[in-house]
């Protein structure tokens, strides 16, 4: 247990002096990155990664998931949290972090910069992307533009159905429901049930009656 800490106190020396080196991080990055591809090479997946990230106790990745995770940015799973089958997820250009007891359903699209809270449920097929290209130079395709990200928040005890998109910049509060189909552009209050393209909150819990009112 001390080697592995030792070890990853030394990696984590490493990476301070890369990030402060411009050339040095160029040529790491390199070293680490698939060419042409957004996915670290194995090298870095079977002997690195597994020194830098976390993963609880209890906590599962399913075999058929991909984990496209990079030393330079952080990445947690809390205790007992699933990773179904199909899931990709990417901190290519931010952490991710993922709370305990949160499932993420099958064929889910993670990409960074994420926080999820604790007993959150993902259903099948959401998207979650921090991240946005740049279009405004007509002169260069998006894909040569500088990338932009904004933080993606969801907190405890909340409920995403199957084939939503959260994007760049949101905000789910605590025990929110989120229609299945639902793209969410603005963030959602706590204990309100959102859905719709854009999705608007259409119920919101009453505490002094104990009832879900329309909105």
């Amino acid at each position: 247990m001390r080697r592995i800490k030792r070890l990853k106190n030394i990696i984590m020396s490493l990476l301070t002096v890369v990030k402060s080196n411009p050339k040095l991080k160029k040529f790491v990055h390199w070293m680490i990155v698939q060419q042409r591809r957004a996915a670290p090479r194995l090298w870095v997946k079977w002997f690195i990664n597994p020194f830098i990230h976390k993963r609880a106790k209890g906590s599962i990745v399913m075999s058929k998931s991909r984990l496209d995770l990079f030393p330079f940015n952080d990445f947690e799973l809390g205790a007992n949290s699933v990773i179904e089958d199909f899931t990709v997820i990417n901190n290519g250009v931010g952490a991710i972090k993922i709370g305990d007891n949160t499932r993420i359903g099958l064929s889910n699209i993670f990409i960074a910069p994420i926080t999820v809270g604790n007993n959150v449920m993902f259903a099948q097929h959401i998207v979650l992307s921090g991240l946005n290209h740049g279009f405004e130079d007509i002169t260069l395709s998006p894909s040569q533009q500088d990338v932009v990200t904004k933080q993606i928040t969801i907190c405890d005890e909340v409920w995403i159905g199957a084939n939503s998109v959260i994007t760049a910049g949101v905000t789910i509060g605590k025990h929110a429901v989120i229609g299945a189909g639902s793209v969410v552009t603005k963030d959602i209050p706590e204990y309100c049930v959102a859905a719709g393209n854009p999705a608007k909150v259409i119920k919101k819990y009453n505490f002094k009656t104990a009832t879900w009112d329309r909105v």
